[in-house]
């Protein structure tokens, strides 16, 4: 294996030295009108190789034809490759049968090399391992300079995404915060995460957008909540959040009439920490009649119980206490409603597919980061499209039943 592979490294050591004799490039561009003059005899040559074999005879053989078609000159053919735009010559037969599997008819686009280096980024992988695969299955080695120069091609994309115009409205909108690393010379810093997962009115799932912050904190959720306004966001009915301090005034400072409701599996997981082990699941079990009564009244039962049954442990008690009113408001709404507004997990679930892509180590800076969520999202948005919210049929229905929210959902979908 050392043997084929020390060879192969000096067969690209000689093609290295020959291009450069015989072009002496001076710039990039130098190099790639290089790369072009090698890429078209190449081609135009595996072309050939493909006539030959339709036809089933060499081009200065013709006694060993054994077909009545035969060679038709050749017709000029621009195609589009990684180095640029290059003509090459596609050899013809007479009755036209020939369908040469390089570059297919009427296909001109040949740098799906690219495709499949930003595929790979999307899925996390790194330019090392990249750069690796490419060669496992092309035989050449693409550097991590030119992965980064390819996958900054979606960069205009994002800035365009970043910054494209919102729905006018949200039915709910869920919001969180993940960390993950990046890499500033010798020295690594973590790096917040913002994220705002919508649905509209329609019942679609879309990511509003991406932002970063060394941390998570009010200040910046407000700028944030700032900017999506500007962006075209006139109303949302409902926003899921964790217990951030500020998060809540700073939402309703941009949005008045917002339904602020605290995640009940956050509430959940700040009152076991005062729960030994041994109980986690006789107490999640009680919590769960609490939070998932059939009626308010139920409810406030099922609570009096939990604080009888349990009041060995009044640190998980009180979160529930001080809390309590966002279990009590859950009720002033139909129980599709809660379904979808008591949780955050549909943005959690975002963060966990995000989680995927990051977990390989820091980045060197936000743009690479920014880089692999988008592809990521655009993942996503592939996944969700066409669908619609599981029973929003209901969903819908039960908003039209409040007063305080008929008129607005009217207005929206007029």
């Amino acid at each position: 294996m050392l043997l084929v592979k020390s060879k192969r490294d000096q067969k690209s050591a000689a093609l290295a030295r020959q291009v450069l004799e015989n072009y002496q490039p001076e710039t990039v561009e130098d190099m790639q009108d290089a790369l072009k003059d090698i890429f078209g005899p190449m081609f135009e040559a595996m072309l050939k190789g493909e006539m030959i074999h339709h036809l089933g005879y060499e081009s200065n053989n013709k006694g060993e034809k054994k077909t009545e078609n035969r060679r038709n000159g050749y017709g000029k053919k621009t195609i589009k490759t990684s180095s640029g735009a290059l003509d090459i010559e596609v050899p013809r037969d007479r009755d036209a049968s020939f369908s040469p599997e390089l570059i297919p008819k009427r296909k001109t686009d040949v740098s799906a090399i690219e495709n499949k280096v930003i595929s790979m980024y999307a899925r996390g992988m790194s330019q090392r391992d990249i750069s690796a695969t490419i060669e496992d299955i092309y035989g050449f080695s693409v550097s991590h300079e030119m992965v980064s120069d390819i996958t900054d091609h979606v960069l205009p994309e994002l800035e365009e995404w970043q910054t494209r115009p919102l729905s006018n409205c949200y039915a709910f909108v869920f919001v969180d915060c993940m960390y993950t690393t990046i890499r500033n010379e010798y020295e690594t810093r973590k790096c917040a995460v913002y994220t705002i997962l919508g649905y509209t009115i329609e019942g679609h799932k879309e990511i509003l957008g991406l932002w970063l912050n060394e941390t998570e904190s009010k200040h910046k959720w407000m700028q944030i909540f700032d900017e999506i306004k500007a962006r075209g966001v006139e109303d949302i009915f409902f926003i899921s959040m964790d217990g951030v301090s500020g998060l809540e005034e700073g939402a309703r400072a941009i949005f008045p009439d917002i339904i602020v409701q605290r995640c009940i599996v956050h509430l959940i997981r700040n009152s076991i920490k005062y729960v030994p082990i041994k109980d986690y699941k006789a107490f999640t079990k009680a919590l769960k009649k609490v939070y998932g009564a059939p009626s308010l009244k139920a409810c406030f039962s099922a609570f009096e119980s939990l604080k009888q049954q349990w009041v060995a442990y009044p640190g998980a008690i009180d979160v529930w206490i001080r809390h309590f009113q966002h279990v009590e408001q859950l009720y002033d709404y139909g129980s599709a409603i809660r379904k979808v507004m008591y949780t955050m997990n549909a943005v959690e679930s975002i963060h966990s597919s995000f989680r995927k892509v990051t977990k390989k180590g820091a980045f060197p800076n936000e743009n690479a980061l920014l880089k692999v969520l988008f592809l990521r999202i655009k993942e996503l948005e592939i996944k969700w499209k066409g669908g619609h919210i599981q029973n929003w049929a209901m969903v819908m229905n039960q908003l039209l039943i409040h007063d305080d929210l008929k008129n607005r959902v009217l207005k929206y979908l007029a």
